[in-house]
């Protein structure tokens, strides 16, 4: 479209007024939440404060956390390596390399060889799920995710079935639901238990030489 375009409509910035360009209703705007929420935790004890990690905070259901790689009924990947989500990825943290499929999945021409996700690089936009054809792609609940390196935080295929293995009870992404309230929802940590319920168990990663 050209500047010039009878078509084009032109929208022009709204006009402030004086007090507005002092920006000082916008700064009073902003101490007076923070007043509210001093005031609520010293009166009412509605601290938002989570104990972690003896508590841990619970997520809503549409939360969007650590990818997951869906499975079949047959316990085959979902994915059928049509690239959607890595050319979707406004990130570009997914490599995907697909393969011809066994002859005894006749149901796809292909499937992911190896499938990458850099957890690092990722905006957890969502935008690979919507784009996903076969819902092989969900971002999941799980949020405490840590590393002693870079590499252990680049998922790899078997990476990402374990974390569906771990959360294939849940239906991540639903829409609808209501946002979080205050103070948080939280969930206690068995101290005799193996650790945090939201860790992702670490996987050996292929070579990316």
């Amino acid at each position: 479209m050209k500047p010039d375009d009878p078509n084009l409509k032109r929208v022009e910035p709204p006009k402030l007024t004086l007090l507005e360009k002092t920006y000082l209703p916008q700064i009073l705007g902003g101490l007076a939440v923070t007043g509210r929420h001093i005031l609520g935790s010293a009166i009412g004890g509605k601290a938002v404060t989570v104990q972690y990690p003896e508590e841990q905070h619970v997520p809503t259901a549409n939360y969007r956390g650590v990818h997951r790689l869906n499975k079949d009924e047959q316990g085959r990947v979902k994915c059928v390596a049509c690239m959607l989500c890595a050319t979707a990825c406004p990130a570009h943290c997914i490599d995907i390399v697909g393969a011809t499929a066994p002859e005894d999945w006749p149901d796809r021409e292909k499937y992911p060889e190896s499938f990458v996700i850099d957890e690092l690089r990722c905006i957890y936009c969502g935008m690979c799920e919507e784009a996903c054809p076969v819902d092989a792609i969900e971002l999941t609940g799980l949020y405490d995710i840590t590393g002693l390196s870079r590499e252990e935080l680049i998922y790899d295929k078997a990476k990402l079935l374990s974390v569906f293995d771990m959360t294939k009870d849940a239906e991540p992404m639903k829409t609808g639901n209501p946002p979080a309230s205050l103070p948080v929802p939280t969930s206690p940590l068995d101290p005799e238990g193996p650790g945090p319920r939201t860790t992702v168990p670490a996987a050996q990663l292929p070579s990316r030489s």
